[in-house]
């Protein structure tokens, strides 16, 4: 069946990139836990909101998990400008969603990608910073969580007296191949699927009826409801694009559907207001789309030129294999400890 031919050579061609993104996140996450993020971004100072953009670039949370660490900025002192650019730039990018774009986007697209991300974060913290005067009230509150296997997701206030019987190795294997891969494990299976689909049962004429202009609004209109994780967006962008739509149209894709969540927003106004909101999501709209249009100009005016990795052709030797059939391993036992979590 070319579906499931067309899902596994998807697989084939993330599965080491993945594995790859999966570890380095876990280094990442040891080096840079929340009080580190404290020390940096909570000292009510303009250039704690660059701090707060830049940092969030490699942090391996989504869109659901990010909000209890920006919650403890919060209530540790940050203001609404590093919280919003800390709210914005981490679900949009991450180590595991940049390795993911390397393996089936276009070189300058993933270069693109986080760039365009610290541009949203540190211009929305800004204005933050200017126009948002709300005062966060601390209280007591319930678990800030909204994934799908009830989770905490502050994976770093885990019970210390646990973690002193792990070495580093251990600490770093367990979170990046059990924590964080049980974080986003479900939906990067929906984002391989539904790139699958995509790339299978779209037709390829379907996106140039629409023309260019009205392909980007299309496709931003279905991200900022849609809550998709970073790096389950990929595929689904990569097969977006090999039916036709532009790569700055991909961008909005990869851009605002993991950055807006709309069953987030009552959360994230508790912490840096309504106005805070809507300034948030004024900066991923706006900036998304200006985004998308330069970065069709470079393809169009420049040597750059589109190159999808995925239209290359591919050496799936044994390596490849390996891994495909490892991260798969890896895919299913997560899937059943969440929905068994679940379950009970």
């Amino acid at each position: 069946m070319k579906f499931l031919d067309t899902f596994w050579h998807f697989l084939l061609i993330s599965s080491p990139y993945l594995l790859f993104g999966f570890l380095i996140s876990g280094v990442v996450h040891h080096f840079l836990n929340s009080d580190k993020l404290k020390l940096l971004i909570s000292r009510n100072k303009p250039s704690d909101i660059a701090w707060a953009s830049l940092l969030g670039i490699p942090l391996p949370l989504c869109s659901c998990s990010v909000l209890p660490t920006a919650a403890t900025l919060r209530k540790s002192g940050a203001g609404n400008g590093p919280t919003s650019s800390f709210l914005i730039s981490t679900p949009e990018s991450g180590i595991d969603s940049i390795a993911m774009s390397y393996s089936v986007l276009d070189p300058f697209l993933t270069i693109a990608r986080p760039i365009v991300a610290f541009i949203t974060a540190l211009t929305a913290g800004f204005f933050q910073y200017f126009f948002n005067d709300y005062n966060y009230i601390q209280r007591v509150d319930k678990k800030d969580d909204c994934c799908s296997h009830g989770r905490d997701h502050q994976h770093h206030d885990h019970s210390h007296h646990h973690e002193k019987n792990q070495n580093l190795i251990q600490k770093i294997l367990n979170f990046s191949f059990v924590e964080l891969l049980d974080d986003m494990s479900n939906w990067l299976l929906v984002g391989l699927v539904l790139g699958a689909a995509i790339s299978h049962f779209i037709p390829e004429e379907l996106f140039s009826t629409f023309g260019s202009h009205a392909n980007k609004l299309l496709i931003l209109s279905l991200s900022v409801p849609l809550y998709i994780c970073a790096s389950a967006s990929t595929p689904i962008a990569a097969s977006l694009i090999m039916k036709g739509i532009s790569p700055g149209t991909a961008l909005i894709f990869l851009l605002a559907g993991p950055a807006t969540n709309i069953s987030n927003l009552s959360v994230i106004q508790k912490y840096i207001g309504k106005k805070g909101v809507i300034i948030n999501l004024v900066s991923i709209i706006s900036i998304s789309y200006i985004a998308s249009y330069i970065v069709d100009y470079f393809y169009l005016n420049s040597p750059i030129k589109l190159n999808l990795i995925d239209s290359h052709e591919h050496d799936h030797g044994i390596f490849a294999f390996s891994c495909t059939v490892l991260f798969l391993g890896l895919l299913l036992f997560s899937l059943i400890r969440v929905n068994l979590k679940r379950s009970h």
